[in-house]
């Protein structure tokens, strides 16, 4: 008979969402208010919030109850670039450009094809990039502050897969990674395919709870933590020396290895020495191009000690083989005649202007940003149904994410991820007008 019941309730709560009598945002009863009003065992109420959860109909919210949510909007809403439609302004997803960078991959392809060796480049390469490019690599990291052999360097198809190179290589199954609790998403994803344990450490606004991640390890074995110390996505943090002193102590101290990402930390000026060049003997330092040069230049990096060097490259040689020839040579052609350095100051001037205007015009809502970032967040009032929000300035043609996607504990907190450097700066003031407004429509 509870079963039975269970499942009638269960399909009248969907249909009631579904048609719209119970809208995005109500609030429905407690579990204890439903078992009392049904007459339903506590456990059996609790099967009913669960199984409408499962379906995407409703969000727990510790502390704050169950909500019904906007169930046009695509859940994860932030990951997938090419959710967002024509027409649409994009402040969904990052893909900074500049005037004129199409004009420098034509000169770098005529170049290419002027040069001796080509028909090298249509044969398969070493499985980690050959030893000249390494070494150009090599002597850009110097410009990060990172001193490291051109043989610890291993060239790969983006940041995304070093990452993922370097989690095949020295990772298991089952094995717990710390992360922050708001962190990039494709980690996230990278995790769930390589079925790893993902540990929320909770966040500051200047960095990780380092206290919180020394109690984790003392409670749980835990073999490697993710950072992003530099420029922090989407939080946009610049971790201080003594923080970054602080998390390679720990590191040590419980035997974690230490994923480094540096995709962004090309817009900070003079931050603090990389946790690659203060660990060198525990962390993998990975980055790229995508954001610096151009998202569809596929060339990133990765760095590491030594004894890593032959895993990492049989995970490269597992999932692309090598990174494809053409490519990295323009890539390392650029890094040779200065063209990436002045395209990175370029885009530092770029991302501190759009946060200049976004400033401004979101004066009076709370933001959480790195002034040089192509990003920012904005936590919501306790009110204000981040779903909502999102929903709205899709009908009103901009796409934002919403904090699902970079949420890696089970509160989820009610905020919007904006990225500032995918659209015209005309059209970046359009996009921001509207969600000024539309926050403000549903705050009271």
């Amino acid at each position: 008979m509870a079963v039975a019941r269970y499942k009638v309730l269960v399909d009248a709560f969907a249909a009631d969402i579904r048609s719209g009598r119970l809208p995005p945002g109500t609030r429905l009863p407690t579990h204890r208010q439903l078992a009392t009003k049904e007459g339903l065992a506590l456990v059996t109420a609790t099967r009913v919030y669960a199984e409408l959860e499962a379906m995407g109909l409703v969000s727990g919210e510790v502390g704050r109850g169950t909500f019904v949510r906007e169930t046009i909007l695509p859940r994860g809403l932030g990951i997938d670039q090419h959710a967002t439609a024509a027409g649409m302004l994009d402040l969904n997803f990052n893909y900074p450009s500049l005037p004129g960078q199409a004009e420098l991959l034509r000169a770098a392809l005529r170049q290419v094809a002027a040069s001796g060796d080509l028909e090298a480049l249509l044969r398969y390469q070493a499985h980690g990039g050959r030893q000249h490019e390494r070494a150009t690599v090599a002597r850009h990291l110097e410009s990060r502050g990172l001193t490291v052999a051109a043989d610890q360097v291993l060239i790969v198809n983006g940041a995304q897969h070093g990452l993922a190179a370097s989690v095949m290589a020295l990772l298991q199954p089952g094995d717990v990674v710390a992360i922050d609790a708001l962190t990039y998403p494709g980690f996230k994803v990278l995790a769930a395919v390589h079925r790893l344990g993902l540990a929320s450490i909770p966040v500051t606004d200047n960095g990780p709870d380092l206290d919180a991640l020394d109690r984790l390890c003392k409670s749980r074995r835990v073999r490697a933590v993710y950072a992003m110390p530099t420029i922090h996505n989407p939080l946009g943090w610049v971790m201080s020396e003594t923080q970054r002193h602080d998390l390679v102590a720990m590191a040590r101290r419980h035997g974690l290895i230490i994923i480094e990402d540096a995709a962004y930390a090309f817009l900070a000026e003079a931050p603090p020495a990389p946790l690659a060049a203060l660990a060198p003997e525990t962390t993998i330092y990975v980055s790229g191009l995508s954001k610096s040069v151009a998202t569809g230049l596929r060339v990133g990096f990765v760095a590491t000690p030594r004894q890593w060097v032959p895993e990492i490259e049989r995970a490269i040689r597992a999932t692309t083989w090598n990174t494809p020839g053409v490519m990295t040579a323009i890539a390392c052609g650029w890094l040779e005649d200065g063209t990436v350095s002045r395209l990175e100051a370029e885009k530092r001037r770029d991302a501190a202007i759009r946060q200049s205007v976004a400033a401004g015009i979101l004066a009076g809502l709370r933001c959480i940003r790195h002034p040089a970032s192509y990003f920012l967040w904005l936590p919501l009032a306790n009110e204000v149904r981040a779903d909502q929000v999102a929903m709205a300035l899709m009908r009103d043609r901009v796409s934002v994410s919403t904090a699902e996607p970079f949420a890696t504990s089970a509160n989820v907190p009610h905020a919007v991820r904006l990225a500032l450097g995918s659209v015209e700066l005309e059209s970046l003031r359009e996009a921001l007008e509207k969600v000024k407004r539309v926050i403000g429509a549903y705050s009271y």
